[in-house]
């Protein structure tokens, strides 16, 4: 049989798993679990997390011992002290940790890939008590799929699907069939099951549907979850599922590099690759929000004396975060007029100035309104390895303050540190106290420690909540 790029591409998911994991790679594990947990205890005090634990149990009945953020399982289906199923735990811990919007993200794949690789992982653990090295193999297997898929997928795919549902529906199926343990020929399938049901369309954000949003990768791992199981159990999948005439790329408008899906297998793990998100928005927002603030930092700006606003930014920004004006808050997090408006004022953005917006603001709306947003064909050029976005402010004394961004706080080229990681916990989940703080940063760096690698991985359902 000929060889096509979906085989080169299992082949070397099931090859990383025989070589030690890199020093580098594991740190960036524990940086990728250690933002899993920021995200979902940031949103598992929203109603939306309440909704989304009830629907979980009702889709995918019956308890058991996996964890869920903020889960009491008393009075929302489950028996008292019990948990829920993988399945159910997967499906709510996906969704409920893009509420926020501070999941990681990455440029050229453009979707959130921790949400798609640790939720199967964590979940299968807890219900199969898998050890700490397969957890890591499976995660970064997650990661490595999802992100090459979705690079390859570019950036047309990404203009009309929400590639953490489509791409990260194969993330999720490659994270779980390595937990299970899948040979070659079952982790093929599973991804070509994945494929099949691999959706997620734009048009949730043009229909003002953004609260439906934690869904799509809700959706994309209990899809990854059900074709590893389906693969495990006999069932065939698409072989050229990327590549085949009536595959992926070719119905759901890939226009990227199809080599990232088989090429460059020595290049360091994908999971190297991903952003951490410095701000509780839309990724595609953040360089304007790093220009803002550098502008603040750099002069003495007080918003009374602004103006006008000119921000430019690259054209695909505003397909996904192009909300004139919020109208509820579910809204704040893709208004660039809002999150500039916000910083401008105070210097910063935080999770309350998302949760509840003041969106009546009189001193808001009348910076808001001395906000123009251009786009710049230029910028788009150099997107998606590049998001460059461009805030000039005219002040009442005649100065042109500007400041160009062209990579985001907490890109690879500009990482956190694990003392950084530790306090955007902290501002990102208000929640949190110290104790919680120091048992779930404890525990991510265990995962990643190769000291503990035949050791089980159970997730401590203490992490999970209050």
């Amino acid at each position: 049989m000929h060889p096509i790029p979906e085989d080169t591409l299992v082949r070397h998911v099931l090859s990383l798993q025989t070589r030690p994991i890199p020093p580098a790679t594991r740190q960036r594990l524990a940086q990728a679990l250690l933002d899993w947990y920021t995200a979902g205890w940031s949103g598992m005090p929203l109603d939306a997390a309440s909704r989304l634990r009830g629907l979980a149990l009702r889709c995918h009945p019956g308890a058991g011992t996996a964890a869920v953020f903020g889960a009491t399982y008393a009075g929302e289906g489950g028996g008292s002290g019990a948990g829920m199923n993988a399945m159910a735990a997967a499906f709510a811990n996906a969704g409920i940790a893009h509420l926020r919007e501070i999941d990681d993200a990455h440029r050229a794949a453009m979707l959130h890939p921790a949400i798609v690789a640790v939720s199967p992982v964590l979940a299968l653990a807890a219900e199969r008590h898998i050890t700490q090295r397969r957890a890591a193999d499976a995660i970064i297997a997650g990661y490595e799929v999802s992100l090459r898929v979705g690079e390859a997928l570019g950036t047309r795919h990404a203009a009309n699907f929400h590639a953490t549902a489509t791409a990260g529906a194969l993330g999720a199926a490659a994270a779980a069939g390595v937990a299970l343990g899948l040979p070659a020929e079952q982790l093929h399938h599973a991804l070509g099951i994945a494929a099949t049901q691999a959706a997620g369309l734009w048009q949730l954000v043009d229909d003002n549907a953004h609260e439906s949003k934690s869904l799509h990768p809700a959706m994309a791992v209990r899809n990854g979850l059900t074709a590893a199981h389906a693969a495990q159990a006999g069932f065939p999948g698409a072989r050229a599922f990327f590549t085949g005439k009536r595959g992926m790329y070719a119905l759901l408008a890939g226009d990227g590099d199809i080599a990232a899906l088989d090429g460059a297998c020595d290049a360091p793990e994908r999971i190297n690759t991903a952003t951490i998100k410095a701000w509780p928005c839309c990724a595609q927002l953040f360089t304007p929000l790093d220009a803002a603030q550098q502008l603040l930092r750099e002069h003495d700006v007080r918003p009374e004396d602004i103006a006008a606003v000119e921000v430019t930014i690259f054209p695909h920004a505003l397909k996904i975060a192009g909300v004139h004006w919020p109208a509820k808050p579910a809204e704040a997090a893709f208004c660039l007029r809002y999150v500039v408006a916000r910083v401008l004022m105070t210097g910063t953005l935080t999770i309350e100035d998302m949760e509840a917006p003041d969106l009546d603001s009189t001193a808001l709306l009348a910076l808001a309104e001395r906000i123009t947003v251009k786009t710049d064909e230029r910028f788009q050029q150099v997107f998606p390895r590049k998001r460059p976005g461009r805030v000039t402010l005219s002040m009442r004394d005649g100065r042109r303050l500007s400041a160009l961004r062209e990579l985001r706080r907490g890109d690879p080229e500009l990482p956190y540190d694990w003392a950084g990681m530790l306090a955007r916990m902290r501002a990102f989940a208000p929640a949190m106290d110290d104790r919680a703080a120091t048992a779930i940063a404890t525990w991510c760096a265990r995962l990643a420690d190769p000291a503990h690698d035949a050791e089980r991985c159970d997730p401590d359902p203490a992490l999970f909540t209050v």
